[in-house]
This record gives C-alpha cells, structure tokens and sequence, in this order.
C-alpha cells in the first residue's frame, strides 16, 4: 500500500503499540497520516515520530478530537484571557464500574482463523494469543495500551490546551487492582496529579471499580481565582467563586452558560478527519499536529511510569527525561522485537 503513487495519505487505527511504527513508514513513503489517539505506547517513540515528521516534511493530524469542538476551541481563548482568574487546578475522571468480573479470565488458545496473531503482536514480545487481548479488551494490558491513554489523554489533551501548558513539571501517582477480578495488569483504581509550571495542579482519576459522576455538568473541571468552569463538548458554564476566609468582595465573574447545539464524538471526529483533508490539500497546520499530540499523550506514559516505580517523577521537559531517577527513564521505551524498528 505504502509504496503505491496513487494513495496519498493514511489513517492508522491500529492497536497503540503499531502506532508509530506505521506511521514513521508512511511518512517515510511520503504519505501523510491521519493516526488515533493514544499517539503512542511509549514517550520515545513520540519523539521519534516528531522528528520524522521534521525529516520528511508531511501533513500529521492526531486524533485528539476535543480539538474539533467548537466549545473547547472558544473556551482555550477565554480561559487564556482570564475568563476565571488564574487557574490553580484542574481534574477529570473516568469512571466505568467494572466489577466484579472485568475483562474476565481467560487462558491462552489458537487464534482464530485467518487472524495473524504474530502480526498483531509486531513489536511486542511473543505470546500465546488470548481472547481477553485481541481485538479490543488490549486496552486493560500495559504492554499494548492503558486507560490513561485510552481515556486520560483526551482529558489531558483539553485542559493543558485551555490552560496554554506544554507538559507537567513533576507527576505523582497512586493505584492498583482493588476490586475487580480479571486478567488485567493495569490498575481499576488509579489516582495522579500533574503539577504544572505556571503553579497548578492537574487531576485525573480512573475508577473502573465504582460509579458515579464526580463532575456535574461537564467532563472536565477548571478551578480559578474568580470562579470556577465547568465543561464539555456540548458547552460550558461559569460559577462565581464566593469570597473565602478574611476576604471581602462582591462576585469577580457573572455567571455564565453556553450551550453547543447537538453533537456526538462520531461529529467531532468527522469535522477532525475534515480538517485533515483540508490540510493535505492546503499543507496547512492540523488542528491537533503531531508535537501537540505526542504532548498529550506523554501525560499518560508519565502517570504509568509514575505509578509502576511508585516515585514522584521531576520532569525534565525539554529534554525529556525524569530527573535523576534512572528506573523511570528505562521505562520510557522498550527493546522492539525484530525485525521491528522505528527508522
């Protein structure tokens, strides 16, 4: 397919582990790619893709679809312009009660007919294939994805855009698999914090083993020197912060609430393939381009390490790399099976 002249670009839904080596090859036979989020499974391979991207000079968009929506796009120019003062924390949450049984427990089998399990597996390690793997449940397997990255990067993705931040400056994380009962090696219950360099704090919270709705009214949670927003694809609203201990004033926002007219993830990602289409055309800038995406996702692998070496990572954004803390920086990538590489 690759080596085909009349294909001109690609989109890449593949499980997260082939992420980028496919999409390093297509750009490589001169396509430009349209590739699903989590970007990547680990933070190397995000930098990679960025400077092939750099060496090659083609059109990559992320599938990070918040980027699409016409209430986050409005609102990452109000909060920058203080539409609730200076934001001084953030959260979101992904909640799916899971138990009792989970993805379930499976034992290992011939895969089935004409399905390449090797092929599958690619760069990863072999194994006997497994029914609770392939195709979908690979989410609850850290060798193959996480929730962090299933659902976390797309949090993530929204608030650091809103609050204009390029990456945390320390991470800290807390979980395990409390509750439910299945073949999974990721957490059911995680919590990390995400401090950011202009002074906040960033939240997120997994809890595949309970239910409820942490946040009222939105996906996503701003707090602020004057107020407090709540928001989501469909809108947004503003509360008014009340004056707290010793002080004295009268509301420092008015209320506010906008609402988006009817919309679904499979609309915003529609108006996000669009906006790739236009690029390949135009050679103009997606809006979710490939270093913003390998940003977001660099959340949920910082938040993993974080949790597997139970350490609070400090994070050394420009190059890279937590400092002084050499179990953390050999997670940051794994030895690809051959003949699998990155280029």
């Amino acid at each position: 397919m690759l080596a085909r002249d009349d294909i001109d670009a690609v989109c890449i839904a593949t499980p997260d582990h082939w992420h980028a080596v496919q999409t390093i090859l297509a750009m490589d036979a001169g396509k430009d790619v349209y590739v699903e989020k989590p970007l990547t499974i680990t933070l190397v391979e995000g930098r990679r893709m960025v400077e092939a991207q750099e060496r090659t000079g083609r059109v990559v968009e992320v599938g990070l679809h918040r980027r699409a929506s016409a209430s986050y796009r409005k609102l990452a120019g109000l909060v920058r312009d203080g539409l609730i003062g200076k934001v001084t924390a953030a959260r979101a949450y992904r909640v799916d009660n899971m138990a009792p049984r989970g993805i379930g427990r499976e034992r290992p089998e011939d895969p089935p007919p004409g399905f390449d399990w090797d092929l599958w597996l690619g760069p990863r390690a072999s194994r006997p294939y497994q029914y609770n793997i392939a195709p979908y449940r690979f989410r609850w397997w850290k060798d193959y994805s996480s929730q962090m990255g299933n659902w976390g990067v797309h949090y993530m993705d929204a608030i650091r855009w809103l609050v204009g931040e390029r990456a945390p400056v320390a991470v800290s994380a807390h979980g395990g698999r409390y509750a439910v009962d299945d073949d999974r090696t990721i957490p059911d219950t995680m919590e990390v914090t995400f401090e950011m360099p202009g002074g906040a704090l960033i939240a997120f919270g997994i809890y595949e083993a309970g239910g409820g709705s942490p946040i009222q009214g939105g996906e996503i949670e701003l707090v602020g020197t004057k107020g407090t927003l709540v928001a989501s694809e469909q809108g947004f609203a503003v509360r008014p912060s009340r004056p707290g201990q010793f002080q004295e004033w009268t509301a420092l926002v008015p209320p506010r609430e906008e609402k988006e007219p009817a919309s679904s993830n499979e609309d915003l990602t529609s108006a996000l393939v669009r906006d790739f289409v236009d690029c390949v055309k135009t050679r103009g800038t997606p809006l979710c381009p490939l270093e913003e995406g390998h940003r977001s996702t660099s959340f949920a692998h910082l938040a993993n390490i974080a949790l597997e070496t139970r350490s609070r990572l400090e994070w050394d954004a420009d190059r890279e790399l937590a400092k002084g803390n050499a179990a953390a920086n050999a997670l940051l990538h794994y030895e690809y099976r051959k003949p699998w590489t990155l280029g």
